[in-house]
């Protein structure tokens, strides 16, 4: 006999049934290397989009072989491979702007290219790495390949001071190296509307980062020169302004915040292994100073104040 008191089951929750809790999250696809060491790539860019504030739709293009000293290999995916992923992810959630680390190859060049060309109305900010590791010929190939098919399709292009100079002005002959704005002239004859310059050497010890059009400069952040070598700083930076443009900012406003954090990230640094200094990308979750002087010591009422016994048990 039943219980007159008994309850009925429990509805289940339909799977489209959604929290009330739910809010709208910026997604940014980018298109990068994987990056064991965390110093660079997706798994840099991964990290510095979460740190802002977005939702990063990772597209793996390769695999480095590397620590935090250097890149001994790149494995490069297959186009197929990275055109299935990208657009999987595009079909499925809504994204507001795309960044483009290393592609990889040729091959996956022309695939993002085509990618970007079908979602036009969204903003692609491009960062072009240093290469140097890479074999001489596999460099010309690549950058031939970037200026025909992505540049067009660039709307921040992102490159350190030194490296557009070589790239982009190849046959410069001046007794000065070339400004921003120089760079910026070469860049629009691909079709690139702006240009963020970093690394501008300065005298006293201080470096110049510059956001400039073929018209104009627009922005110009100067910081000290920290003295130690980082890597992952470029890729830091670029993803972080795709995220900060994702979310509506005004290009300006968004590199100077993306300059505030990498300027952050730089200061913390840490050396995980016995390589270079790396940027910490999560420095505003540490605790400040004062905070940690007060957690030293728990409150003995505190249950997070007792040691756990050790894993014990008897089977």
């Amino acid at each position: 006999m039943k219980s007159s008191s008994a309850r009925p089951p429990e509805t289940p929750i339909a799977a489209t049934d959604e929290p009330d809790s739910l809010v709208d999250v910026v997604c940014v696809l980018a298109f990068n290397a994987s990056d064991p060491s965390g110093a660079g790539g997706l798994t840099g860019d991964i990290a510095a989009i979460s740190a802002v504030g977005g939702h990063p739709l990772a597209v793996v293009t390769g695999a480095y072989a590397r620590d935090t000293t250097q890149i001994f290999e790149h494995f490069a995916f297959d186009s197929d491979a990275v055109a299935e992923q990208a657009r999987a992810a595009l079909e499925d959630m809504p994204v507001q702007a795309i960044k483009v680390g290393f592609a990889g190859s040729p091959e996956n060049l022309a695939t993002i290219a085509e990618i970007a060309a079908d979602y036009a109305e969204l903003p692609v900010i491009a960062y072009m790495p240093d290469l140097s590791w890479w074999r001489d010929d596999l460099i010309d190939q690549y950058l031939d390949a970037f200026a025909e098919l992505l540049l067009p399709q660039t709307s921040v292009l992102v490159g350190s001071h030194s490296l557009l100079a070589r790239w982009l002005l190849p046959d410069w002959s001046a007794s000065h190296p070339p400004s921003p704005r120089e760079l910026a002239l070469a860049a629009e004859e691909h079709g690139v509307p702006y240009l963020l310059v970093t690394g501008v050497p300065l005298p006293e010890q201080h470096i110049d980062n510059v956001l400039t059009s073929a018209q104009s400069v627009l922005a110009s952040v100067r910081f000290e020169r920290i003295e130690a070598t980082f890597i992952g700083a470029g890729d830091t930076l670029s993803a972080t302004l795709t995220a900060l443009v994702a979310t509506g900012c005004d290009l300006g406003e968004a590199l100077a915040e993306a300059l505030t954090y990498l300027d952050g990230a730089l200061e913390c640094g840490i050396r995980p292994g016995m390589g270079q200094v790396l940027p910490d990308r999560m420095f505003w979750a540490q605790p400040d100073d004062d905070e940690a002087d007060e957690s030293a010591t728990p409150d003995p009422l505190d249950p997070s104040g007792f040691e756990m016994p050790p894993h014990d048990t008897q089977h």
